[in-house]
């Protein structure tokens, strides 16, 4: 790999290839970390690894706490961008569920390694990433929650506790990043198809159940249909 600074391109060129060192970097420093730890991994193997000298590494990162920082950013705040974004563009619950899971499992399927190692490095981490971390979690799960409880709302899912729901959803499609091995039986277009299909399944109601209207009046005449038809059943 050249040094950054030989030829350096401005404008879009040089920001593309800037984004591409800056994910091999994570990558390599993301299989360092994992074999050696983040004690036993110095700036120096990583910039071995990258094919350039340590001086040129420092145009990216000036530290192993900085990488260790940006590789959580990337983490964290890279899905809860997109979800905030999926959520101001579409107001339809279902699309907007659908959209997350493709969101969250689009990222565990690329990008297994990193999530794995977070999870694995969540003792080691300083006090003010642990922080940032913990908020980014909080922000993730409330957005999901969001989406559930305007669906219940609406009357177009189930009525359910929305936190549970949504820890329900986001433990499905974290754990993809465990199980899920690329260039195995099972593509990411399919994992993610079929995982987005049994969120909404999960969720929705059956069809024939669907309000006439939208908003409390509509949810509140949908639970009493639930209620009368439970009754039924316990013969009460």
């Amino acid at each position: 790999m050249s040094e950054p600074g030989a030829g350096r391109k401005g404008g879009r060129a040089g920001t593309a290839r800037r984004e591409l060192v800056e994910n091999e970097l994570y990558e390599h420093a993301t299989r360092l970390f994992a074999e050696r730890g983040f004690a036993g991994t110095s700036l120096q193997d990583i910039a071995d690894a990258l094919g350039i000298t340590r001086p040129a590494l420092y145009y990216y990162v000036k530290s192993k706490d900085e990488l260790l920082a940006k590789l959580v950013t990337e983490v964290t705040n890279g899905p809860l961008d997109e979800l905030n974004a999926l959520v101001e563009r579409d107001e339809d619950p279902v699309r907007r569920l659908r959209g997350i899971v493709e969101v969250i499992v689009g990222r565990r399927t690329t990008q297994p390694a990193r999530f794995r190692l977070l999870i694995r490095s969540e003792a080691e981490l300083p006090a003010e990433l642990t922080t940032a971390y913990d908020e980014s979690r909080r922000a993730v799960l409330k957005v999901i929650a969001g989406v559930v409880d305007d669906g219940v709302r609406a009357g177009r899912f189930r009525p359910v506790d929305a936190r549970v729901a949504a820890l329900g959803v986001l433990g499905m499609c974290n754990w993809v990043a465990w199980w899920f091995h690329p260039g195995g039986r099972d593509t990411a277009a399919s994992v993610t198809d079929q995982l987005a299909d049994m969120a909404v399944a999960a969720l929705v109601r059956p069809d024939g159940q669907a309000p006439e209207a939208e908003g409390p009046a509509a949810a509140l005449k949908l639970l009493r249909q639930d209620l009368d038809h439970l009754e039924r059943i316990l013969d009460l």
